[in-house]
């Protein structure tokens, strides 16, 4: 039987403690049979199997190793011992599993585990490892292998740390003692099942008297009530986090806390000054702004917001007062015009109340405040005045030049009731399209109008009296026609897969158009009439200002046609209506199975079977043919020069040159000896004459001969030839005296020839 024990006493309680729960999961001083050694060691077996199990020759338990120790020496962990062991050195104690020999050692005569490193419980908190007792000689186990587990014990090496921190929080002003403001969070990386060194409390280092933490929950609270944002409206906390709940020698951290006091509506409105005094010129012009008083009030935001109101005076009718609401004034308006001469001062009473009043805080009130409000008009010399600041009006975009679109009108106030004259501020109108009438202040057009260029003109207009003047506003509308035929909303690149299938959408369009009618738009989408009945595509209007591509067919191969021109006919429902035709290239591509495109466009067509290489090498072979026919076919165009000219002028046939030097006149591997051989004499079984051999004899005593190998080419003509063959291996005599007059009329073509043979003085020209 093996038994592990501990050192210290420390050991021997922990290990009389756990007797207990060791007897019911039936592993202590039991020896399993070979039927146990197959089932897991933390199964539970029923009562009955405990009764009647063998003794174990294993007890392991869990020894325990204080984290972080420092020590010089390695940490004793425990001993493993082994009944079998007699002490004479025949058993041998091995150690396997997590951190076996890295971390853990053990004396393999002895059985004493030691820990070589510092251990630390928050990276690992437990190691899993084997022991086992073998033979020294055959390394043979003398009992079975069993499992045991080292627990790292915690030490309060961790500070609690907020890991949320800093915090940001706000509170409403005169809030109740006692209010919560926000939740803080510390965690601490020790065991919290272990002692107290996961244990945290809280406590409020700066921030007294204005708030407090509760010790166990975090939760920080108002201690003050009452407080008030005008007079302090921010405030920084410095929260403390200590284990060991608190008690000397525990470890801290600390986190800061923003609170910010919201605002509410604890503040009425107040005026400064209990009236105020305005002069205004008696030519201000309606809705003008005659003055501005605003009431002071200490909250912010939505609380500070306040309406404004003419309680009772003077001239009712002639004013009215709203409010900025960007800063809060009251405007006092003009709604009537002023006569110095009729009333030369009004007095209003105004008030200022706030718009959003906090039933909570009515004891604060009254939320409103009153002033008066004196108008003086002062007498001036007053310039035309309009019948309205702002004259509307509209005209169509293809109204004609000199269409006259409205009237603008003012008046002189004064007794004197002068003439007045009209202008257009041109720096209103840069590009001159209307002109006013002087003296009736007709407007007009000038040029003609375009809606989708300008759809609003604003023009300032001037009406002068003496050297008096004032302006008015003419905002011209110009008012759409149906000018613009609708086009392609955009440029759509249409892609279709040669796999599509018929009936398949392969592109939805739209249109857009510059005009803007007040139904709004309605389009109608077709075919063109000279693709209307394609097999390859159609068109199916979708009644919602959008039309869909679909194809009519399947099969579309990249090879026989990449791309498509498709023709739209698009019209708009103007009165009349326009139409325009745009193109849709839809492109072939070679798609995925998922429809994606690969590539598109025009493919080079590629044999079954042939490489890339390959195929280079038959096109260059095909260029090689090709400029060696047109090579041949120039050549017998043109007259040949003699390559030797002697005084005899010796005309020889036509001499190629290769550069191989070849075996001489033994080598026949460079040409074909058949084609130099006349067709006719070969057809000819009665007239077998090769003439090749009796040339290249002739060259080789010919003295005025090239110094090289030559190929003497003679062109067959063929006998469907006027003048049959010209070669002269055609020939079946060697006579000099041969006469070539003839030659003469064979036409112009035979000219050349008749001019160097014809005239011969009779010697051969093969001599």
């Amino acid at each position: 039987m093996m038994g592990w024990c501990c050192s210290g006493i420390c050991r021997t309680l922990a290990f009389l403690a756990l007797l207990f729960p060791l007897w019911q999961r039936g592993c202590w001083g039991l020896k399993p049979s070979s039927g146990d050694l197959e089932k897991s060691p933390h199964s539970d077996p029923d009562p009955w199997e405990v009764l009647h199990r063998h003794k174990r020759s294993w007890v392991w338990n869990q020894f325990f190793v204080l984290e972080e120790y420092t020590g010089n020496e390695p940490l004793y962990v425990g001993k493993l011992h082994s009944d079998v062991d007699k002490g004479d050195g025949k058993v041998k104690y091995v150690l396997s599993g997590e951190g076996a020999t890295s971390i853990f050692t053990i004396d393999e005569n002895t059985g004493d585990i030691h820990a070589t490193k510092r251990l630390d419980r928050e990276a690992q908190a437990y190691y899993t490892l084997q022991a086992q007792a073998v033979d020294r000689l055959t390394n043979l186990p003398v009992e079975p292998r069993s499992e045991f587990v080292v627990k790292v014990q915690d030490i309060n090496d961790n500070e609690p740390k907020f890991l949320d921190g800093p915090y940001l929080a706000g509170v409403p002003e005169m809030s109740p003692l006692g209010t919560m403001v926000v939740q803080v969070a510390a965690t601490d990386a020790d065991d919290p099942t272990y002692g107290n060194s996961a244990r945290v409390v809280y406590s409020i280092i700066h921030g007294q008297p204005y708030f407090s933490v509760e010790p166990k929950t975090g939760v920080i609270r108002t201690a003050l009530p009452n407080m008030d944002r005008e007079t302090r409206d921010q405030y920084v906390l410095v929260i403390q986090a200590k284990d060991m709940v608190g008690q000397m020698g525990g470890l801290s951290g600390t986190t800061s806390v923003t609170v910010t006091l919201t605002d509410v509506n604890d503040n009425p409105p107040r005026f400064t000054h209990k009236s105020y005094q305005y002069t205004v010129l008696e030519s201000l012009p309606v809705q003008s702004v005659v003055a501005r008083i605003k009431a002071a009030d200490a909250d912010i935001g939505s609380n500070a917001e306040m309406d404004y109101r003419i309680m009772d005076g003077d001239g009712p009718g002639m004013f009215n007062i709203t409010t900025d609401e960007n800063t809060q004034e009251g405007v006092i308006i003009l709604l009537k015009p002023l006569d110095f001469e009729t009333k030369s001062s009004f007095s209003l009473r105004i008030e200022a109340t706030n718009r959003n009043i906090d039933s909570n805080f009515l004891s604060l009130g009254p939320f409103s405040d009153t002033t008066s409000v004196k108008v003086t008009v002062e007498d001036v010399n007053e310039p035309p005045v309009f019948s309205t600041p702002l004259s509307k009006m509209s005209v169509s975009e293809d109204a004609k030049v000199g269409t006259s679109i409205g009237r603008v009108s003012a008046h002189d106030p004064d007794t004197s009731n002068s003439g007045i004259r009209y202008s257009i501020d041109r720096n209103t109108d840069l590009e001159r399209f209307f002109n006013v009438d002087a003296l009736s202040g007709v407007i007009s057009t000038a040029k003609p109008l375009d809606r989708e260029a300008n759809s609003v003109h604003n023009l300032t207009i001037f009406a002068i009296e003496s050297r008096e003047f004032t302006r008015s506003i003419a905002l011209i509308t110009v008012l759409d026609i149906n000018d613009n035929a609708p086009v392609f909303a955009i440029d759509y690149e249409t892609l279709l897969c040669e796999n599509a299938m018929p009936g398949q959408v392969i592109q939805t369009i739209s249109a857009v158009d510059k005009d803007e009618p007040l139904s709004g738009h309605r389009f109608y989408f077709a075919l063109a009439a000279p693709v209307a009945g394609n097999l390859n595509f159609t068109l199916r209007d979708n009644k919602d200002n959008t039309a869909s591509i679909l194809t009519k067919r399947g099969g579309f191969r990249r090879r026989e046609q990449p791309v498509y021109r498709l023709p739209v006919l698009i019209v708009d429902s103007g009165s009349p209506a326009l139409s325009s035709t745009n193109t849709l290239s839809v492109r072939v591509c070679d798609c995925d199975s998922d429809g994606v495109a690969l590539s598109c466009g025009a493919v080079a067509y590629t044999s079954t079977g042939l490489s890339t290489g390959a195929l280079l090498a038959i096109l260059g072979c095909i260029i090689t043919l090709l400029v060696m026919v047109l090579l041949i076919v120039t050549m017998r165009r043109r007259r040949k020069e003699p390559l030797i000219l002697e005084e005899e002028r010796d005309i020889r046939e036509n001499i190629v040159r290769y550069d191989d030097e070849g075996g001489g006149e033994e080598d026949t591997e460079a040409f074909d000896m058949v084609t130099l051989r006349n067709l006719n004499v070969i057809r000819d079984p009665n007239v077998r004459r090769d003439f090749i051999w009796e040339r290249l004899k002739d060259a080789d005593v010919d003295p005025s001969a090239p110094p090289y190998d030559s190929l003497q080419t003679y062109a067959f003509e063929g006998s469907g030839s006027v003048a049959e063959s010209l070669s002269s291996l055609e020939s079946l005599s060697t006579d000099s005296d041969q006469n070539y007059d003839y030659l003469s009329n064979w036409g112009p073509r035979f000219k050349k020839l008749a001019d160097l043979y014809g005239n011969s003085d009779g010697t051969s020209v093969f001599s």
